[in-house]
């Protein structure tokens, strides 16, 4: 096997797959990324036998062949190297040389054989769609996606693709999110679980273009131009996550995202270190926000504006629950809709955006007496 190839594009493809490239890995072999030298182009791949990814580079072929070689080292070693052509020269024990116009470099690698076979990327049903849908569906609901052990279907990010919409869910039982676009359809009705770090890779890797979607029943494949992310799926029956939803919440409150966003910020600064516990007095075009530590004799209180013509209700929230409900609320006003201060609370933009749809909710905490 022999190749030429620019260190920055090599360095460019290994960073679109290190990613799957485990820190502490069970097999060494895992430690490899495979290299593919055919026709014109480079194929890389790594594995942590849960996520798989490919990227394909331009790369002078002279012999044709393939080797897993070690990611980190080779990785740290074009990281220091300028913009430059590199050789490389494989022999038919996986020993690997690779030169610069500044030295020779050798490693040792594994046979190609050896490494772990990728499921079947023709099997399943194919969808596409802008790559844009996928990136803000994932950055909508990752952050309330669990990351407890003994709930695994909730470790993940639930997909619903139906006939006009798709509706992805996450939640870690204390907060939900559930948010629809109209801008991934399916002829037939599906639904999955995608673990959130393969999740977490399509965000950064996926280009701004048209991205496929192939769903087996244990793999789906995300595809946008040279990169391929292939998740084995979770195969867990995803909570019934529509009971959870209040139905008769009728105490709205519309206030400026924000400015509540650093209110809640400022005064969490003064709440208990293990409950984290805030408390939202709602009164007639007010709402006040309090927290208080009693161990630390420490207390902090803000009046916010706002609009609310309901009665008047106490209620108590873990402020960084809270606080990342409201990053990632789109628009200026943000509109909360409560029932009573035991029950979730609602939180979704006052103003609705084309072609999606997006509902949050939050679980109270029981209040302290003072």
């Amino acid at each position: 096997m022999k190749f030429s190839i620019k260190s920055s594009v090599l360095s460019h493809g290994l960073s679109a797959v290190v990613g799957a490239v485990p820190t502490k890995a069970t097999l060494p072999i895992l430690e490899t990324i495979l290299f593919e030298a055919e026709g014109e182009s480079l194929r890389l791949t790594a594995t942590d036998l849960e996520i798989s990814m490919i990227e394909t580079v331009g790369a002078e072929v002279r012999e044709e062949g393939s080797v897993a070689v070690p990611a980190r080292r080779l990785l740290e070693t074009l990281r220091q190297l300028p913009d430059i052509l590199i050789t490389f020269e494989v022999d038919e024990r996986a020993n690997i040389k690779f030169s610069t116009d500044k030295g020779t470099y050798k490693l040792v690698g594994e046979k190609a054989d050896d490494f772990p076979a990728l499921p079947d990327l023709n099997d399943g049903t194919t969808l596409t769609c802008d790559s844009t849908v996928l990136k803000k569906a994932i950055q909508k609901t990752l952050f309330a996606v669990s990351s407890d052990d003994l709930r695994p279907a909730m470790m993940g990010v639930y997909f619903e693709i139906g006939t006009d919409k798709t509706t992805f869910v996450a939640t870690d039982g204390h907060r939900l999110v559930r948010y629809s676009n109209k801008g991934l359809q399916s002829a037939e009705p599906l639904s999955f679980i995608v673990p959130d770090k393969a999740l977490s890779q399509v965000s950064k890797s996926l280009e701004d273009r048209e991205c496929s979607l192939t769903i087996s029943d244990a793999h789906v494949v995300f595809e946008s131009g040279e990169t391929v992310i292939i998740s084995r799926l979770i195969s867990e029956q995803y909570p019934n996550y529509q009971s959870v939803i209040p139905r008769d919440n009728d105490k709205s409150l519309l206030i400026e995202k924000d400015q509540m966003l650093a209110t809640v910020k400022r005064v969490s600064v003064f709440s208990s270190t293990t409950t984290r516990q805030i408390r939202l007095q709602l009164g007639q075009d007010q709402l006040l926000i309090r927290a208080e530590d009693l161990d630390m004799s420490s207390e902090a209180k803000e009046t916010v504006a706002c609009e609310y013509a309901g009665d008047s209700m106490e209620i108590g929230f873990n402020a960084r629950y809270l606080a990342d409900v409201l990053n990632n609320v789109d628009g200026d006003t943000v509109r909360f809709e409560f029932s009573t201060p035991n029950r979730a609370g609602i939180v979704k933009p006052a103003d609705a955006q084309e072609n999606e749809e997006i509902l949050m909710l939050v679980m109270p905490v029981m209040l302290n007496t003072y």
